[in-house]
């Protein structure tokens, strides 16, 4: 099963990446369960994550390097974990692309950079107001990157709703972020039983 998990910066989505793995732990010992992330750890995702804290780079370069990794990232990491038969769960996938790089590209060009990738089995689509999510940035103390000032990230909000019309087919979770990590958690192991037809997937 591959599950991927969106959300605006702030939302908690790499929080909740690792609230799954504990419950998958915690339901189906033994199963493995691969958790990543994009940018990917590899080669073209080491250098995504440079071109994002460094204000020089074009906004316009991005959605090629975030296509690029996907497309390293699905070969090196994904495809073969799931052949394998192991639970993906990825922190951020092309949804993303659509919400975060469109603004620079276009939608159009966004959604045919990514129109090969294959759907996962679930996205989760962590919701919580952008002003919210702005202040548990600022929380953490850490220097904001790009997207994270209020007005991208109410552009980005309404980027994603744009995005989802452009993925009909794809099964997508809308989960309210607003509470404890433990609430959230729940809340998204709620959808994933769901999506397995009501028994959470083995």
């Amino acid at each position: 099963m591959f599950i991927t998990i969106e959300g605006l910066d702030g939302s908690g989505g790499t929080t909740q990446v690792e609230r799954l793995r504990a419950e998958w732990a915690r339901r189906a010992p033994g199963r493995e369960v691969v958790c990543t992330r994009e940018p990917s750890p590899g080669p073209v995702g080491r250098l995504l994550r440079q071109a994002l804290a460094d204000v020089t780079i074009g906004e316009g370069v991005l959605p090629y390097l975030f296509a690029a990794d996907r497309r390293d990232h699905l070969d090196r990491v994904v495809l073969p974990a799931l052949a394998r038969g192991a639970v993906v769960i990825s922190d951020r996938y092309a949804l993303s692309s659509l919400a975060y790089q469109s603004a620079a590209l276009g939608l159009d060009k966004v959604a045919a950079l990514n129109a090969d990738f294959p759907a996962p089995d679930l996205t989760v689509l962590l919701d919580l107001p952008p002003a919210e999510c702005l202040a548990r940035i600022d929380a953490r103390g850490a220097t904001r990157e790009r997207f994270e000032t209020l007005p991208r990230l109410e552009q980005i909000a309404a980027a994603y709703e744009a995005g989802l019309l452009r993925l009909p087919t794809w099964r997508v979770a809308r989960i309210d972020a607003s509470g404890t990590p433990d609430e959230v958690a729940a809340r998204v192991a709620e959808a994933v039983g769901q999506a397995g037809g009501g028994t959470w997937p083995r």
